[in-house]
């Protein structure tokens, strides 16, 4: 791409967007000047801006953004069949499990949810599509990483804030590309409770006629019902399924 057909202050604006989280729903000037590391300035110039459009509300002091940025996230999800061909099936396959099902996309560093069926909450937080997890301690994120050419999959851990979070998470990035190896060989890959703890999942990657992987589709169950050496077992082939009957449709 050519210097000139950048546009600064629009990558600038979208920095500032994603300095908001589940962590920072609220922001000040100089808070979100420290997250995304621009200077206040030009941070405050993208704030009023998102409020004056109406994609953030300011209380003299603190910005959030409203429901109206979640236009931005619709459009992705409208635009792509991925969301409308996954549904049905995701559906079915979590109600043949019993358990949560999802299907996410890799960006970056973390895995997208797409799409999700959800039996019972599993995890603290509330899954559905637009939400983001890490991907190096996420059974989707194993098996969209071990997708890649090991160089890619090596610089996006070294990109990764690899933290844990329970004493059961893999955190250091050669035993993390050893088990990307092991999902590569297996077809799937497993979570013991690496993200938090009482869940389980279980994943296998969505490859379409092409043979390319274009996301990943799992089950996710608390530890207390299905320990996670049962999963494959009990799931895998509920998964392989689904992901038989997803390989067509899928582009």
């Amino acid at each position: 791409m050519r210097e000139t057909d950048f546009v600064s202050g629009f990558a600038r604006g979208l920095t500032v967007i994603e300095a908001f989280g589940e962590a920072q729903p609220r922001l000040s000037i100089t808070e979100a000047a420290k997250i995304t590391g621009l200077d206040r300035a030009t941070v405050r110039r993208s704030l009023l801006t998102l409020s004056e459009l109406g994609y953030a509300d300011y209380d003299g002091k603190f910005f959030a953004l409203t429901p109206k940025i979640l236009r931005l996230g619709h459009a992705y999800l409208s635009a792509t069949p991925l969301t409308a061909i996954v549904q049905p099936h995701l559906d079915q396959l979590s109600e043949k499990a019993g358990q949560s099902a999802s299907v996410s996309v890799l960006d970056g560093t973390e895995v997208v949810y797409v799409a999700r069926a959800s039996q019972r909450r599993v995890m603290s937080i509330n899954l559905m599509p637009g939400s983001r997890l890490p991907a190096y301690c996420a059974s989707m994120g194993r098996v969209l990483l071990a997708a890649l050419p090991e160089a890619e999959a090596r610089d996006i851990l070294s990109r990764t804030e690899l933290k844990a979070n329970t004493p059961r998470t893999k955190t250091d990035p050669e035993e993390l590309m050893a088990e990307l190896r092991r999902v590569r060989d297996q077809g799937y890959a497993v979570i013991d409770q690496e993200l938090e703890l009482g869940l389980c999942s279980i994943a296998v990657p969505l490859i379409n006629v092409r043979g390319r992987v274009v996301a990943a589709l799992n089950i996710g169950a608390p530890a207390a019902h299905v320990a996670a050496g049962e999963l494959a077992e009990r799931y895998l082939p509920l998964l392989r399924e689904t992901q038989a009957a997803l390989r067509p449709l899928v582009q």
